[in-house]
């Protein structure tokens, strides 16, 4: 993360923690000539709804505008990390087994960089996933540092 994003982090953790709400994602990021700080919350059930990023938003804009920690101007968004949820910490990657994801790496394994199957086993150190390669399954078996992201995805062949 960078100082942005941690700084924002020590901010809304209390604030999504205060609501009984979870803080999956903090993105900092340019697009075209606008600088975006974008805060995805969930909750235990998974159905986050705007009054809950109202909340968030609210609360922690006031906090921004106390503490001043970015310079430039940028549009604050607090959402639903979607049907695509990414997978940053080992407790994700946990509640993700057995279900469809998308892992894309640094560097080649087996010649692939991007691998969309089934999480079948995740620890500390690796992911196992289950992809299909023309009409046979391969579990493969994916180093965590070589994880350059990774997401829930949408199985559109089921």
């Amino acid at each position: 993360m960078s100082k942005i994003t941690d700084e924002v982090e020590n901010l809304v953790s209390p604030i999504v923690n205060d609501l009984e709400l979870e803080l999956v994602d903090i993105e900092f990021v340019k697009e075209g000539k606008d600088w975006f700080l974008r805060v995805y919350i969930d909750n235990s059930e998974g159905l986050i709804d705007i009054d809950q990023c109202a909340q968030v938003s609210e609360r922690l804009s006031e906090e921004l505008d106390r503490t001043d920690p970015i310079s430039q101007n940028y549009f604050l968004e607090v959402s639903s990390p979607g049907a695509e949820r990414p997978l940053k910490k080992e407790e994700d990657f946990q509640k993700a087994i057995g279900q469809f994801v998308f892992i894309k790496t640094y560097e080649p394994i087996d010649g692939m960089k991007e691998f969309e199957g089934y999480l079948l086993a995740s620890n500390a150190d690796t992911a196992e996933v289950e992809i299909r390669i023309k009409t046979r399954k391969v579990v493969v078996l994916i180093d965590k540092e070589k994880i350059a992201l990774a997401r829930l995805a949408i199985d559109f062949s089921a």
